[in-house]
């Protein structure tokens, strides 16, 4: 069971999407609401989801053609860095100049007790599906990053999984790691969607397909496929280090890293279409532009 967020004319709505792709209007405006209905009944958002879906409501559209919203206006989306074993090469390229024979701090990071966890975007920042991303005009190397989003409660509970693409500086971050926020954020560098997987309704969160695609004047210059079963950290466990001595609040996002890095002589062009997929989600779609 999947949650989207649509413009209706010019009010927004929910809706659920089951796994034979139809899709039906729930009587909330956000995830929020939904979560917050839940909590009041003591039992889970599923629950609540299942009991508004009647046949004589399904929508007659097609529910990736609607004018879909970024499934829940997260106040705070994190991101973990360096959780595969992919990011951790690309990292060490970065900060080396290529050189992968010399340890760093992200080969420490990687292995450490503590993961990396930081601000990536706020409300304002993120975009949603079909809408655009831009390109930071300090730098001269930018990539997507697509990854796993957790769809947090307030309480730090997952109630669901989301797509989502980290615009990076690979630039920006390789000269100095303290430039790491100017490497991550900046307007329209962050895109979740296009649809939330409800937490109750996923058996193994370790074992979504993740695949990217990048079309250049409609032909594909980058594809590539991971999966979450080679993170090397558990959900939980960045939940748990994001929770400590913090305040989380309802639909904060925390994005899980990337195993899909564009090789070192690719950066993002004005024009370039970004396709991130994950199994059981669907297909967030950004198109770039400059800043």
């Amino acid at each position: 069971m999947r949650i989207i967020r649509y413009l209706d004319g010019r009010q927004t709505r929910l809706a659920a999407v089951t796994d034979d792709e139809k899709a039906y209007p729930l009587p909330h405006s956000d995830l929020i609401s939904l979560i917050d209905e839940a909590r009041e009944k003591g039992v889970s958002p599923v629950r609540i989801v299942e009991s508004a879906i009647t046949p004589q409501n399904e929508l007659t559209a097609a529910w990736p053609s609607l004018q879909l919203l970024t499934p829940v206006d997260a106040p705070e989306v994190w991101a973990a860095g360096v959780t595969y074993q992919r990011s951790r090469e690309a990292r060490n390229y970065e900060a080396t100049g290529g050189r992968m024979d010399a340890e760093t701090f992200y080969d420490k990071v990687y292995d450490a007790v503590r993961p990396e966890i930081f601000l990536k975007s706020t409300a304002a920042r993120t975009v949603g599906p079909n809408q655009d991303v831009t390109l930071r005009s300090d730098s001269v190397w930018q990539i997507p990053e697509p990854e796993l989003g957790l769809v947090l409660a307030g309480d730090g509970t997952i109630v669901g999984y989301t797509a989502g693409n980290d615009m990076s500086c690979r630039d920006i971050e390789g000269e100095n790691p303290l430039y790491l926020p100017q490497a991550k954020i900046w307007r329209k560098s962050c895109s979740i969607g296009p649809a939330i997987r409800l937490a109750d309704t996923v058996e193994d969160p370790y074992d979504f397909k993740i695949v990217c695609q990048i079309y250049r004047e409609g032909h594909v210059v980058v594809e590539s496929e991971a999966s979450t079963s080679q993170l090397n950290r558990k959900l939980d466990e960045l939940v748990r280090f994001l929770a400590a001595d913090n305040d989380l609040f309802d639909g904060t996002v925390l994005l899980t890293g990337t195993a899909i890095v564009p090789p070192a002589d690719f950066t993002l062009a004005p024009g370039d279409r970004i396709e991130i997929s994950i199994s059981g989600i669907g297909t967030l779609v950004n198109h770039v532009i400059s800043n």
